[in-house]
């Protein structure tokens, strides 16, 4: 069993804020409508970008430049194209001419170290006769302790949590020749968040969402076929309206054109990601039902009934707080104005590795309108505040542009403990909340006014209950491993990742 995939070189620091797509339909239009529903994610990961589709080894694709072919039992080949940064990357004439009715793709970013194509996925193992193409979301909590008892039936070429994933998957397969089965092992061993879509030789697709529902995955499905992805947004996009996310624990196969649903695994309640509603999904997307931007609405509205605003314009943070400072407008009556423009080809800030990186970036990334905020009391509206270096820049550009003062509302509460399901936060000593009090970070942000979010109302905002994951705001996760991984964090050193824990 060998990987196809370039070696990589894992980065101690690094993790995955990742994208998934999956389609299989009865046209050869597939390729496409993955590239569509990848730019659709593109907030989702802007490092590095991948396709792998499944072609007929007795068609005019099988002369295709790409890596590699199935075994001579197969039907099929799996080609796989890989690029760094945004999907946009992709040649017109590569797309063009990849005709396929059944592919996975991915993108990713890049939290730390060098950028590039070595940890890109889809992944592409060969096991016997058999290739197989996996992408995920999320993160896997004991990598390193899987990476030791697979060691013995593969030979690793790098360190990351896709790599560790395929290995897996695909030592089941030749144990068991059973999709099913291999999903049930990594739901077995796998402590973390993942949302999984596989692609075979034998031509068949599968996805697969784990037991907690961490991180997104949906379904839909249409005359021409179903399609799987992170988001809603990237079904809906490719004319997929019947949608739904898959279950905790809902493993979907899709075989020969039939689409079945198995239930693997089930907890009494889910634990869906609540940073996924507050800034990391598009709030044009649903997950689990649940509407994002009328989330975040809504918590914009739950902070204005509790505070006042002494305050002459909102100005949200733009993207994700446009939604909450409407919220807060509809209730106090003050006008919501855009203060600050948005360069879009720069990415979130807060997952570049330095903080210098960071600041320069957020003098790049965001322009003050000084006819906004030149002599206003201005209420800065923001989805979170993780380190505390992108609200420091922001507010003293406001306050360049004139503003009298500067008061900021945060629709997150305070972010104390890390996250070890795929969101960059996995150290307390990075997080302000983690060391400072809240008069303490508003000092240390130059604002004049601070209010976080409260944990109840973000529940009620979310709308699901207790069935989200606030680890990062309680220090209570839902997994034993990552729970144990936070007390030894807490003492652990900037540099080096939680793996060596």
């Amino acid at each position: 069993m060998t990987f196809l995939k370039r070696g990589c070189f894992f980065f101690e620091e690094a993790k995955e804020h990742c994208g998934v797509a999956a389609i299989s339909i009865n046209t050869e239009h597939a390729t496409g409508a993955i590239y569509n529903s990848l730019l659709a994610l593109q907030h989702r990961g802007q490092d590095s970008a991948g396709i792998a589709m499944l072609i007929d080894r007795d068609g005019t694709q099988s002369k295709l430049e790409g890596i590699g072919s199935s075994g001579e039992e197969n039907m099929h080949e799996i080609r796989i194209k890989l690029v760094k940064g945004l999907v946009s990357n992709f040649r017109e004439s590569w797309l063009g001419d990849m005709k396929s009715r059944v592919g996975i793709g991915h993108v990713r970013y890049c939290t730390a170290g060098s950028p590039g194509l070595d940890d890109a996925q889809p992944v592409l193992i060969n096991c016997d006769n058999l290739r197989i193409a996996l992408a995920f979301n999320g993160n896997v909590a004991n990598v390193k302790e899987l990476r030791k008892i697979l060691e013995a039936d593969h030979d690793f070429i790098g360190d990351g949590d896709g790599e560790i994933l395929a290995a897996l998957f695909a030592v089941q397969m030749k144990k068991e020749k059973s999709i099913e089965k291999a999903f049930t092992a990594i739901h077995e061993k796998v402590d973390g968040a993942y949302s999984i879509a596989v692609v075979t030789s034998d031509g068949d697709l599968a996805a697969y969402r784990d037991q907690y529902g961490i991180r997104p995955l949906s379904i839909g499905i249409s005359d021409e076929g179903v399609m799987f992805a992170s988001e809603s947004v990237a079904l809906r996009v490719n004319g997929f309206d019947a949608v739904r996310s898959l279950k905790p624990g809902e493993l979907v196969i899709v075989k020969d054109g039939s689409v079945e649903s198995r239930q693997i695994a089930s907890l009494p309640s889910a634990s869906h990601c609540m940073f996924e509603y507050v800034y990391f999904s598009r709030p044009d997307s649903i997950l689990d039902g649940v509407p994002v931007s009328d989330v975040r609405y809504r918590l914009g509205m739950a902070l204005a009934r509790r505070n006042v605003a002494d305050v002459d314009v909102i100005v949200p943070v733009p993207d994700t707080s446009r939604s909450a400072a409407e919220g807060i407008g509809a209730v106090t009556g003050i006008p919501v104005r855009e203060g600050l423009i948005k360069n879009r080809y720069i990415g979130r800030t807060f997952i570049m590795p330095t903080q210098e990186q960071r600041e320069r970036a957020v003098r790049i990334k965001l322009n003050p309108v000084a006819s906004v905020l030149d002599g206003k009391r201005v209420l800065l509206v923001d989805d979170s505040l993780v380190r505390g270096t992108t609200l420091r820049n922001i507010v003293a550009e406001v306050r360049s542009a004139g503003a009298k003062s500067v008061d900021v509302w945060i629709t997150c509460p305070p972010i104390i403990s890390p996250c070890f399901y795929g969101v960059d936060m996995s150290n307390h000593k990075q997080l302000a909340a983690a060391n400072m009090g809240v008069e303490e970070i508003r000092r240390s942000i130059g604002a004049d006014h601070l209010v976080y979010q409260r944990i109840e109302e973000l529940k009620e905002a979310i709308g699901l209950g207790e069935n989200i994951c606030a680890g990062c705001l309680t220090g209570k996760y839902p997994t034993p491993l990552a729970q144990r991984l936070s007390e030894k964090s807490k003492s652990m050193p900037l540099v080096g990742r939680y793996t060596e824990l």
